[in-house]
């Protein structure tokens, strides 16, 4: 772990506001106006070149969500923290920084719907081919990369398949190819997820997830942890000229994220810096109890498998262990007879919510293949490897036991 959670949630909670609030408020007020104002010219001009560090246009930098960054910054030890939209906006933001038209993307196909298609479809249409590859093997993934390799992209823990990938690994083949890694870390919070540490140079997160507190709101956040040499980038290697590893921050947000307008709201930032307060508490609970409702779906007979990499005879469970410790993420997923049986299984919950998300403070349940990979066509639902009997659970606040009266009820009537 990088920090005790204590030690990080004493440090969001007692973070000070980079100046008095006039009325004394002890939460970051929202700063809802699209404008500022200035005392001169002079003064106008400076900030719109960068010069005095003021907010000139909301859709630039907003106060409350500039707060929000520095949060981030001390919780995650990253050097520079951009706040965008959405998860989706995180990822397509980073790209339209570092890929370009004839460039690679070294990837997994077991990736979530949307990012998924984002690449295969969306960066295609603009030149960006997507080399989707096994990423647990290494002269697979060496094979598929070359010169015009952009990033190796990587979930951390895979969206809904579970597998864990060894990111040392992965850290050492970018190193040698001088290619950065970009990782989702989404479903590992910084309490427990150093990514620096295990190679990472750019992260991003949907922070609609753990962060937000409860699904309150949709967000995203970038992290550049300033580790990537950018002179080595057909990007970005002139401005590293006098940039150095800032050049991928000040692209991103001097250029791509003013230009694509996907910078967060003030609202979402007020919401998400509440949430960041109750973080850690938050996942100890809910990742301890999706351990026990592993363990304990293990024991049920009509569940065919049970798939979490906390579990001792998970496969990833060595690797897991090892980047993650004892609780992994307070997602699961497992098995019924068939698409039919889930669905009927679904329809007959009463605590478990029918609902898409990840840790919100509701346990929620969704059938992958029917939802998130709907529109994909056959042949690419089958390049994703999500079988048909999966059901992904993410496991929310509530009691473990009404947790498991519920399931068992779902799965004794007929």
């Amino acid at each position: 772990m990088k920090k005790a959670q204590k030690d990080i949630t004493s440090r969001i909670i007692s973070g000070s506001f980079p100046q008095k609030d006039s009325h004394g408020s002890i939460s970051m007020p929202i700063y809802s106006g699209a404008a500022f104002e200035f005392d001169t010219a002079e003064e106008m001009e400076d900030a719109f070149l960068g010069k005095n560090g003021k907010h000139t246009y909301s859709r630039i930098s907003n106060p409350t969500v500039e707060f929000f960054e520095n949060r981030i910054k001390d919780a995650s030890g990253a050097a520079h923290v951009l706040a965008v939209s959405s998860g989706m906006a995180a990822i397509s933001n980073v790209f339209m920084t570092i890929a370009y038209a004839g460039s690679n993307i070294v990837t997994s196909p077991h990736l979530f719907g949307n990012t998924f298609s984002l690449f295969l479809f969306t960066l295609e249409a603009f030149g960006v081919k997507a080399r989707f590859c096994n990423l647990m093997n290494k002269e697979e993934i060496e094979r598929n990369i070359d010169e015009k390799t952009c990033a190796i992209f990587t979930e951390i823990i895979t969206n809904p398949h579970l597998e864990v990938i060894d990111l040392n690994m992965l850290s050492e083949i970018a190193s040698q190819k001088g290619i950065p890694l970009v990782a989702d870390s989404t479903l590992i919070p910084w309490p427990i997820f150093d990514a620096s540490r295990l190679g990472v140079d750019l992260e991003v997160v949907s922070s609609t997830k753990y962060i937000s507190g409860g699904a309150t709101s949709i967000g995203g956040v970038i992290l550049d942890h300033q580790t990537f040499d950018w002179s080595r980038s057909p990007r970005l290697g002139k401005l590293a000229q006098t940039m150095g590893k800032q050049a991928f921050q000040v692209k991103l947000r001097s250029e791509i994220s003013r230009n694509m307008g996907a910078y967060m709201s003030p609202h979402t930032a007020y919401l998400q810096n509440l949430g960041m307060e109750t973080l850690s508490l938050r996942y100890a609970k809910a990742s301890s109890t999706c351990l026990q409702l592993a363990q304990f779906l293990q024991t049920i007979p009509s569940i065919k498998n049970v798939n979490y990499n906390g579990l001792t005879n998970n496969p990833f469970y060595p690797v897991s262990k090892k980047q993650y410790g004892d609780y992994p993420c307070a997602m699961l997923t497992f098995g019924l007879e068939d698409k039919k049986t889930c669905f009927a299984f679904m329809n007959r919950l009463k605590v478990i919510r029918r609902a898409t998300n990840l840790f919100d403070n509701k346990t929620l349940i969704i059938h992958p293949l029917s939802t998130i990979y709907g529109t994909l066509r056959p042949e690419h639902k089958k390049m994703t490897g999500v079988p048909d009997d999966m059901l992904r659970l993410s496991v929310g606040l509530e009691d473990l036991e009404d947790l498991k009266a519920d399931i068992l009820q779902a799965l004794a009537e007929k």
